[in-house]
Formats: structure tokens, sequence, C-alpha cells
């Protein structure tokens, strides 16, 4: 691929909602020194039950007064029917034409579903009240939700949201591009034709990635595991041999001709930039 087709493979970014004034100053600071890359949408997590929905209006309102789009993450889980109109009048009123919709996490301690088991629900009741005004995008599993029965379950679950009205998917962090390739193969002999995003989770601290994979079912390569056990608490060491690993990766997935790449910046500016740069992007 030249180095103009590089340039061109749009980006998005994901941020999470700091907790804190000095966070708040301080994510304000990487979004400008991520905004050369030109991503073509910035997303913003929400956490379980909701819990962060405040802060994840706030920062989608910083991110749209900067001239950049921006997507809230919008969980279904414990959520009523008018609870969700509610909020989708919100989003409208905020100017927000993006969301990725996601069947999200119940709090501990929480008691029920609500009115939504699965984000296919969320979905369909996004359309039936708002018609094409939203580019929803959801999420897909290339190994699998770590919750779902079997493979077979998990694709048709990703399936089931696609014909529910999703625009796109932005997939889980991953290492192996097999897994990534197999997946997209698969959707598309069930009739998938949305973009089906990587996304790009940058290797900058081992202990942090190896608890949140065990967490989400992100499969870590055995050498690559053995080599960032072997190097302690070697912080540069590390960050050198995550971004060529990570490099690699995103290299086999341009080549595949990938629509995009998604990253999770974990609001850090230096991890994405430095991968963008090897990439040329």
């Amino acid at each position: 691929m030249s180095k103009l087709d590089s340039a061109s493979l749009p980006i998005s970014l994901e941020f999470f909602p700091p907790k804190t004034p000095e966070g708040v100053e301080k994510l304000a600071m990487v979004r400008q020194r991520l905004y050369p890359l030109r991503p073509q949408y910035c997303s913003v997590t929400y956490g379980a039950g909701g819990s962060t929905q405040d802060g994840t209006i706030q920062t989608v309102r910083a991110i749209l007064s900067e001239g950049f789009d921006a997507a809230p993450h919008f969980s279904c889980i414990g959520a009523s029917k008018g609870s969700v109109r509610e909020q989708l009048a919100q989003f409208k009123a905020e100017g927000i034409r993006r969301i990725v919709a996601l069947r999200g996490d119940l709090p501990s301690g929480y008691g029920g579903f609500g009115e939504f088991r699965y984000a296919s629900e969320l979905v369909a009741f996004i359309r039936e009240e708002t018609g094409d005004h939203f580019h929803i995008e959801v999420a897909a599993y290339p190994e699998m939700h770590p919750q779902a029965r079997n493979p077979q379950a998990d694709l048709q679950a990703f399936v089931t949201k696609v014909k529910a009205g999703a625009n796109a998917a932005l997939t889980q962090y991953f290492f192996n591009a097999d897994a990534y390739f197999r997946f997209v193969d698969e959707a598309a002999r069930e009739g998938v034709t949305i973009p089906i995003i990587p996304g790009i989770m940058p290797i900058t601290n081992s202990s942090q990635l190896m608890r949140f994979s065990d967490a989400c079912g992100a499969e870590i390569p055995r050498w690559v595991r053995s080599r960032l056990e072997g190097f302690g608490d070697d912080k540069a060491s590390i960050q050198a041999f995550g971004l060529d690993v990570v490099t690699q990766l995103c290299e086999q997935l341009r080549r595949g001709g990938v629509p995009g790449l998604h990253f999770y910046t974990m609001n850090q500016s230096a991890p994405v930039l430095g991968l963008c740069e090897r990439l040329g992007i």
C-alpha cells in the first residue's frame, strides 16, 4: 500500500470520561495532540449501568465543540424504554448523530436487566424511535464474547444486531489478524455487508493489558505474553516491543483491506501517535 493510501485509511479514537477536573484537563490536551490525525469521529465509553453517563455526555459535548464528530457509548442494560427515549431526545438536542449501541454490563448488586436484554433490541428500538437520524455502531467479537455459549451463537447475535439496523461494527481488540479476517468472512456468509472496523489496543502496560484481556476474552498470543512477562518492570522495553507487535498487526490488517482502524487510546496520546507515525497515517 502506498504512502497516500496509508494516509487515507480512516481512523477513529476511543476515550473514557474523566472522573476529576485534572482528568478533564489532561484529556483535553490529549485530544488536541491527536486531532492532527483527523479522526473520522471519537467515541466515549459508558460505565456499567450508565454510571458515567454525565461524564460521557460532557466529553462528547467538548469533542463536538472542538469541531470533531463524537459518539457516546449507549448501553441498555437495566434501562426502560422511557429512559432510553429520553436519552435519545437529549442526544438529538446535543447535535449527536452517532451512537455506539451496546448491551453493557450490569453494575454489581443490580437486580435485573430492565426492558432490554440484548443490544439488538436497543438498535431496533433506536431505529423505531428515530429512523435514520443516528449512525449506529455495534460491537463485534472476533475471538467470541466471553459470555457467549459458542462461536456460532456469538456470530448469530452479531448478525441479529446488524439486521436490527446497525451501520457499522467496532471489534473488541485482538492481536491475531487471522481471527479478525475469519470473523469478517463468516459474517459475510451470513449476509453482513456493513464495515467491521478492527479495534486496536496499544501495548504500554503489560499487567494492565493482561488484566483487561482476561476479563474481556481477548487472547494474548503465548509468545507475546512470554516476552512481556520477561521484561518485568522495564517500561521502555515493554513499550518498544508493544509498538513493534501492534504496528505489525496493523500492517497485516491494512494489507487485508480493512475499512479503518479504531484506536483504544486509554486517554493517552503518545502510543497512538507512535503507531500512526510508523504506519504513515
